[in-house]
């Protein structure tokens, strides 16, 4: 059942035509896809014979019946199976917009059969593999019954009713797994919480692990571009769909509707294959939280300097990862268990990063936490806090609407780790503030290094990335916070990284300087000697929406803010330097 607090609107049948994918109409039965057969020109051709059993009834726990498309190596042998979980049609690889993701990166959409799931494990690969993959439609989506629901615990149930049901048929092993970026990495949050007890692996590959901290009210800003495009242009279906706008207008504290949005990671004990980048102003947050969090003993993190659509269907990568799904799908003894529990990227963002750099953890022994004090009177960063008090502002209305700070390393320094900020603010004119606080790295002549995130180097994805799209140029490690919901959860932060409970408001009155400690996004990142790193604090995201086309957040801000510096206000940013050993 959704939660008893959720919202929900009408949603939309699917529009007949080819809009959600060449295979999206409603066609139960049992075919075979041949050899060599294409879905349509601009797709691969199938390496290997594969049955399309189309439209299969799943009835769920409460009797409502949904229906997936399942695809199979032909042949009489058992084969596990990998579960490609979203509210995205069972066609929509195949679908024009889906094509045009592609596209947009830089990516030959002749690198897959268009039988996929956006954003999940290609067919025809896998069946070639002796894999079988299942593509839902979810409750409430396209043909399937119910009400859809955005990411909770329903999704949850209902997925580990559908891993159990797979189990069951005379063509699967009993194994099953799943796989698959963004909304299908989230959605195995949930699932694995549930213990479906023939789960046998997880691969989320890059997603939120709380809706309300990473969604819908980032830093406590009611942020819900993304959440309109999920919202409005996916969950088609004949009955009801979340409204997960008016949920956040009607509910922008904590609260239960939100907290069942948050997957319980810590009853997760399958083996997970997770993959995190530094990069993805949607997903590293939370890909890294429900990391840590994750209760398995068998539990591999890769991070990698790329995005993650190319990320997950390169051929390295996806053949790593059938050596993970081999081993605990399939029982091969590959020397899978070998393979380092961490292996994580530091960027240069000159073009020399590296990766698959091998740790026991994240991050890696040898960091310290140092402390960068800001010198309000200089705008710079020393690690001695200065001891005379000064303080650094900028009118919110007008140009910068920032402060910054900088320091130049003498010697080569790496961080590797939990950034944050720790700051003495003060409002004037205003009782709240919506700050914004960025560290990035400049060159030996001050200019800031950015790099792209996915092949497409063209002119267009230089304009769209300029002010957005910032999944795909990495510009910094970033963080936000309202002030008025500074309160921290004092049993979930720990120094490296401070969460904020969201429970309440506390506005400041005139004069108040308030602490606040703001987290920031997972790092890795060299200096050499000569280079500067460049702290902004500022009044309005200097990075926009993080895909095009995304309504951006205005924030909530006036009069001017004032940050204090040294002395009885000594504001920091602490960051995770790499010591040798």
């Amino acid at each position: 059942m959704a939660h008893e607090d959720a919202l929900f609107m009408p949603s939309r049948p699917l529009e007949p035509g080819d809009r959600y994918g060449v295979l999206s109409g409603f066609d139960p039965g049992t075919r075979t896809l041949p050899t060599g057969f294409r879905l349509a020109p601009a797709f691969r051709t199938l390496p290997v014979d594969i049955v399309l059993d189309k439209d299969v009834a799943v009835t769920m726990r409460d009797g409502v019946t949904t229906y997936v498309d399942i695809l199979r190596p032909v042949g009489d042998e058992k084969v596990p199976v990998i579960v490609a979980w979203s509210p995205y049609g069972k066609s929509e690889g195949s679908a024009p917009a889906a094509m045009g993701v592609f596209g947009l990166v830089g990516l030959d959409n002749g690198i897959v059969s268009g039988l996929h799931k956006f954003e999940g494990p290609d067919p025809a690969y896998w069946c070639a593999q002796g894999y079988a993959i299942c593509n839902p439609d979810v409750r409430g989506v396209s043909d399937s019954e119910g009400d859809s629901v955005l990411w909770d615990r329903q999704e949850g149930e209902d997925c580990h009713d559908l891993i159990e049901w797979l189990a069951g048929q005379e063509w699967c092993t009993g194994k099953v797994a799943m796989s698959g970026t963004s909304y299908l990495a989230v959605a195995q949050w949930f699932a694995a919480a549930e213990r479906p007890p023939h789960l046998a692996a997880i691969n989320p590959w890059e997603g939120v692990s709380d809706v309300y901290r990473d969604l819908v009210m980032r830093g406590g800003m009611p942020d819900t571009g993304f959440a309109r495009q999920l919202r409005d242009h996916s969950f088609w279906g004949n009955g009801r769909k979340e409204d997960i706008l008016a949920e956040a207008e009607r509910y922008p504290l904590m609260n239960g509707l939100w907290e069942n949005k948050i997957p319980r990671v810590d009853r997760i004990d399958v083996p997970a294959y997770v993959v995190a980048s530094y990069s993805n102003s949607l997903h590293t947050v939370g890909t890294f939280r429900a990391w840590r969090g994750l209760a398995s003993e068998r539990k591999w993190l890769r991070i990698h300097n790329t995005q993650e659509w190319p990320d997950y269907y390169d051929e390295t990568n996806r053949e790593d990862l059938r050596r993970f799904f081999d081993h605990f799908l399939k029982g091969e003894d590959n020397g899978w268990e070998q393979t380092p529990r961490v292996r994580y990227a530091v960027l240069d963002l000159e073009g020399g990063g590296q990766v698959e750099l091998p740790a026991d953890q994240f991050p890696q022994s040898g960091v310290v936490y140092a402390k960068y004090y800001l010198d309000g009177r200089r705008g710079t960063l020393s690690t001695e806090a200065p001891t005379a008090e000064a303080t650094a502002g900028y009118d919110v209305e007008t140009n910068p609407g920032l402060a910054s700070f900088i320091v130049c390393f003498d010697e080569e320094t790496t961080l590797v780790g939990y950034p944050k900020a720790r700051l003495w603010v003060e409002a004037e004119g205003a009782d709240d503030m919506d700050l914004f606080v960025f560290v990035q790295k400049l060159n030996a002549q001050g200019a800031p290094l950015q790099e792209f995130t996915v092949p497409n180097r063209s002119a267009m994805i230089h304009d769209i990335t300029e002010h957005g799209a910032s999944i795909l140029r990495y510009k910094g490690a970033a963080g936000r916070l309202r002030v008025s919901m500074r309160h921290l959860d004092a049993t979930a932060s720990t120094d490296e990284i401070p969460v904020h409970s969201f429970d309440r408001v506390e506005k400041l009155s005139p004069g108040e300087i308030a602490e606040v400690e703001i987290d920031l996004s997972p790092i890795g990142l060299v200096f050499y000697p000569g280079e500067q790193l460049r702290l902004v604090v500022g009044a309005r995201d200097l990075f926009g929406p993080w895909m095009p086309g995304l309504r951006e957040y205005v924030p909530d801000n006036h009069g001017r803010h004032v940050i204090h510096a040294g002395g009885a206000h000594a504001s920091y940013v602490q960051l995770p330097v790499m010591t040798e050993g």
